[in-house]
């Protein structure tokens, strides 16, 4: 899997920096929101993203982001996606990848009725988790629950969490802030929790400005704020290798390894 968010600006050059990285990788490209900035309409799509991320579509599972609901009910954006980006109503879906279960969630509550405990897509939620019961799981949503940049913590996301960690998920990404942040794996709470943790990260690092770092959040491990680049994903039977990719002329990277929960903490 290849990840990052906040992407296509044709006021930068930075995800066609990104966006040449994914002409020699494989693998699915999580796409975490905010892609075609400001406004996400439908010539910011065809103009400020198809050039660059566009043409790797047929391979991207995306996940809609603030920006794109500034165009109304997001309708450019889960046009230009179609079947990919799951029900326009919803814009919330999962799928499988190898052994993995992938979930991509909607993070803009208002569009979709909410996204705290018993709302429609948290209740969806809870079912799909336990119909992959004993898998190992990532999910991914815009905006994140943990971050350190200027937006800071949000609690809205609360009861996603909850779900996750219940069912032993092992890897939340997010973007939104346009920093590259890893976490260690922690509860929905914040507190630190090596064994049945979430690992988080957040990758707003595909092409849009960049952003800074606001306050240090507790279980924060690796930041960086002056490089575009992609998160690359490899998702193995029982654990996960990640590696920041930066794009061309950065110098920045991140890298490791840990274990699925259902294999034992690695």
């Amino acid at each position: 899997m290849i990840a990052a968010g906040d992407i296509g600006s044709c006021a930068s050059t930075g995800d066609e920096a990104t966006g040449q990285l994914l002409n020699s990788m494989p693998g699915t490209i999580a796409a975490v929101g905010d892609l075609a900035y400001d406004n996400g309409t439908a010539l910011q799509f065809l103009n400020c993203y198809d050039p660059s991320w566009g043409t790797q579509r047929a391979r991207t599972q995306p996940a809609v982001g603030n920006h794109e609901y500034e165009s109304t009910n997001a309708a450019p954006y889960f046009a230009y996606f179609g079947a990919a980006a799951g029900d326009p109503a919803k814009g919330y879906y999962s799928y499988s990848l190898g052994s993995w279960h992938v979930i991509a969630l909607n993070s803009q509550c208002a569009q979709v009725g909410g996204c705290g405990v018993g709302s429609l897509q948290e209740q969806w939620l809870q079912a799909d988790l336990q119909a992959h019961a004993g898998t190992c799981t990532l999910a991914y949503f815009h905006e994140p629950r943990f971050s350190s940049g200027e937006h800071g913590d949000e609690t809205d996301y609360l009861a996603f969490w909850q779900d996750l960690y219940n069912s032993g998920a092992d890897v939340v990404l997010s973007g939104h802030d346009h920093v590259y942040e890893r976490f260690a794996p922690q509860a929905p709470d914040g507190t630190a929790d090596p064994a049945n943790g979430i690992r988080e990260f957040v990758v707003g690092t595909g092409g849009g400005a960049h952003g800074y770092i606001s306050t240090i959040q507790p279980n924060s491990e690796v930041r960086d704020t002056s490089t575009n680049g992609v998160l690359s994903l490899t998702l193995h039977s029982g654990g996960y290798d990640w590696r920041f990719v930066p794009a061309a002329g950065g110098t920045f990277t991140d890298s490791g390894s840990q274990s699925c929960h259902w294999f034992g903490a690695g």
